[in-house]
């Protein structure tokens, strides 16, 4: 006869209503049953003084170890007796293990591909800078506690024309910017809150709702559903939770109701999401801490496109609150107790298999290269970022890029990496290929061909090209590769003997992925793309066309992996590289551009689009010295003279060696001989910058990093603070 404890923080049953539920079930299935607390453990002797239901009143009794425990107590009070209750589970099988709250349960199912598509994007606020970012992204989101329950703490906020629309409870309230930031700073000093998009499903006559599916194991080890019903809010309410007023209703009229002709497919969508996703729940807490569960109530809804989506998943849900359902929870719960007490050897063996399936998937993951003239750090940090929204991946450091790097990055990888994302730099002929024999890709991306380190390579464009190709040479010749239909150059790629998959993007060009309605926004850059065959609009916190090319080398790769819109639209609000479009805000209105990382005619092209796009009076340009373009400088330079005068630049300060060729070729074409300045002393660069710049001026410094041009942003932030 198998003996089933039943562990609570209460030390009484009679306080706890559902033990005489537990109890009564647990005698007619054969079993016997106790009702115990963590303080009632002996294991010198290995018994338990706990409470027996007999004649119909509870007796205190002296009990042996039980051959299975069910865990029916508020986590939180029993986690002063955590000790005791790990040394329990060491010696007795427990029937539910807790799978976290809801940012643990959303990190769990990003791990596949087959369910994080359902859920929700969704970040941990740490500041009012991220939810802020978060907001214009996606402009109604839900801001709500990580161990929210029943509905409790949550807003939903909406970006408006005048200001944000927040939304607590069924008040709605205007808030100025100022306001908000205040709002969010007040709930973060009270604990940790995550925010989403809002996502909500609506009945015909307006009202909110969501689903509970509500499953359990049965007495065969099996997942089966022991409900599912619309959870309905009162009007004027954005919450269904049925502690904040939500009411429930039959399944079967509710979706003839609402959904028609669609009802019985939505009835056996729902019926096989609930049994699929509990299914992968379990297999997760088998593989990560070989642990079973045995109830979850999964809470979902659907949006206009009749889309599902989870809301949350509650790893121990309680009963339904109607339809008289308390008993066959109970019932389920006690077979299945029964089932785990004589089934342990079979249940091992099934964990033991799902750790060794798990490890051979981890073998195939995904190993990015990216290479290219410009855009390698950015389209890595933006990539790294969608990806990371739902695996753990390994990503190399900014700028870390050499084959010493790569070498590095081999040692580091692990098997708990599920993609790697990794820049491949070169100077040189030969050196990308020594990368891929260090590491192959799988997938690649080759952002661009242009004119850095073309010095090294005769000043043909074409051998540049030829050595960038050395990554298509040795990568995995079945993989993917991804390349810019809009530069020219790389037209000169060799990829007519590439047996796998070419993937083109581009802005300008019919493209695989192509970019529309391009704008400059506050902080950042806006456009829409095709994805899944749906129009939907993105949002980068960088400056730049330029970056949006970088943001689709990244949509590809992420799209290809099976990434849905919506995580590659949280994943695009990346934490943006050091020194790349970084915008200070001085006094006076003064804008400042920090550019100072590489610097090539292309990039400085890009960044003088930006200072003319953003700049609100004067745009002042000052261009450092582009190193390695060999007999093709006097030329490039000419050429950024020329187009510096077409933008309409007001003031052109030039720093370094030869740079005044710059200069030169701007005031041959008309550019204002007394806007012009050139410097190979900094101090004296710094003294003009002092003297000269206004209230309102808007400021790009240009450069690469070994000509130490950030030492001039420091010196106009630290003096315009």
């Amino acid at each position: 006869m198998t003996l089933i404890g039943m562990l609570h923080h209460r030390k009484d049953p009679k306080t706890v209503i559902k033990s005489y539920a537990y109890a009564v079930v647990a005698k007619a299935e054969g079993a016997r049953f106790f009702h115990f607390t963590p303080g009632e453990v002996n294991f010198v002797n290995r018994s338990i003084r706990g409470q027996v239901y007999e004649n119909g009143k509870w007796m205190e009794r002296v009990m042996p170890f039980p051959d299975i425990i069910y865990n029916a107590g508020s986590p939180e009070k029993l986690a002063k007796s955590k000790e005791i209750i790990q040394k329990l589970k060491k010696e007795i099988p427990f029937t539910t293990h807790s799978i976290g709250n809801k940012w643990n349960v959303n990190e769990r199912l990003k791990e596949a591909k087959e369910f994080s598509n359902y859920l929700i994007p969704t970040e941990i606020v740490r500041n009012t800078e991220n939810f802020i970012k978060f907001l214009t992204a996606f402009e109604n989101v839900v801001f709500k506690p990580i161990d929210g329950r029943k509905g409790q703490g949550i807003y939903f906020i909406s970006k408006k024309e005048d200001g944000f629309q927040v939304r607590k409870d069924s008040n709605k309230v205007q808030y100025s910017s100022q306001q908000l930031n205040e709002l969010i700073k007040s709930q973060l000093s009270t604990g940790t809150f995550i925010v989403q998009p809002t996502i909500q499903s609506v009945t015909k006559s307006g009202q909110v709702f969501d689903f509970r599916l509500h499953v359990q194991k049965n007495g065969e080890g099996e997942w089966v559903i022991t409900t599912i019903y619309p959870r309905v809010a009162p009007k004027g309410s954005l919450i269904a939770n049925i502690n904040n007023g939500g009411f429930t209703n039959y399944l079967e009229p509710f979706l003839q109701q609402e959904f028609k002709e669609d009802a019985f497919n939505i009835r056996k969508t729902l019926e096989y999401f609930s049994l699929s996703l509990a299914n992968h729940l379990d297999e997760l807490q088998m593989v990560q801490f070989g642990e079973v569960i045995d109830e979850i109530g999964v809470d979902i809804g659907f949006d206009k496109n009749h889309k599902l989506w989870i809301y949350e998943v509650n790893w121990r849900p309680g009963c339904p609150p109607a339809f008289y359902l308390e008993l066959d929870v109970v019932i389920n719960s006690i077979k299945y107790a029964i089932y785990l007490a004589e089934n342990q050897k079979i249940i091992q063996e099934k964990i033991t298999k799902l750790k060794k399936n798990r490890i051979e998937e981890k073998e195939r993951m995904p190993i990015i290269a990216i290479t290219g003239s410009a855009g390698k750090t950015t389209s890595k940090a933006f990539l790294a970022s969608i990806l990371s929204k739902k695996w753990n991946i390994f990503e190399s450091k900014d700028y870390w890029n050499t084959t010493e790097h790569t070498k590095k990055h081999a040692s580091e990888i692990q098997p708990s990496h599920e993609a790697v994302v990794l820049e491949y730099g070169m100077a040189y002929p030969g050196v990308i290929a020594d990368h891929c024999s260090i590491i192959k890709p799988t997938i690649s991306i080759v952002t661009n061909i242009g004119l850095a380190h073309v010095g090294n390579f005769d000043g043909d464009i074409k051998k540049v090209a030829q050595a960038k190709s050395e990554l298509i040479h040795g990568m995995d010749q079945e993989g993917v590769l991804v390349v810019n239909k809009d530069d020219q150059n790389s037209s000169y790629l060799e990829t007519q003997k590439f047996k796998g998959k070419i993937v083109t993007i581009g802005v300008k060009s019919s493209a695989d992925y192509k970019a529309f309605d391009v704008n400059y926004a506050e902080n950042g850059m806006s456009f829409k793309i095709k994805l899944k065959g749906q129009e939907i609009s993105l949002f980068i916190p960088i400056l730049g066309e330029h970056h949006v090319y970088n943001a689709l080398n990244a949509i590809a790769v992420a799209d290809y992996l099976g990434f849905s819109p919506l995580d590659i639209k949280l994943g695009l609000l990346f934490k943006k590289p050091p020194r790349r479009m970084t915008i200070y805000n001085c006094r006076n209105n003064i804008t400042l551009i920090d550019d100072t990382v590489h610097s090539h005619p292309q990039g400085v092209r890009a960044a003088i689009d930006v200072l003319k796009a953003i700049g609100k009076q004067r745009k002042i340009a000052i261009i450092g010295q582009m190193r390695e373009l060999g007999d093709l400088r006097e030329e490039e330079y000419r050429k950024v003279g020329n187009y510096i005068h077409e933008q309409e630049i007001d003031v052109l300060i030039t720093y370094g060696f030869r740079t005044e060729e710059i200069g030169e070729q701007a005031k041959a074409k008309g550019f204002p001989v007394k806007n012009s300045y050139h410097f190979t002393n900094r101090d004296k660069l710094h003294e003009l910058l002092s003297n000269m710049i206004n209230k309102e001026d808007t400021i790009l410094v240009k450069g690469a990093s070994k000509t130490n041009m950030f030492d001039t942003v420091k010196f106009i932030d630290q003096t315009f603070s």
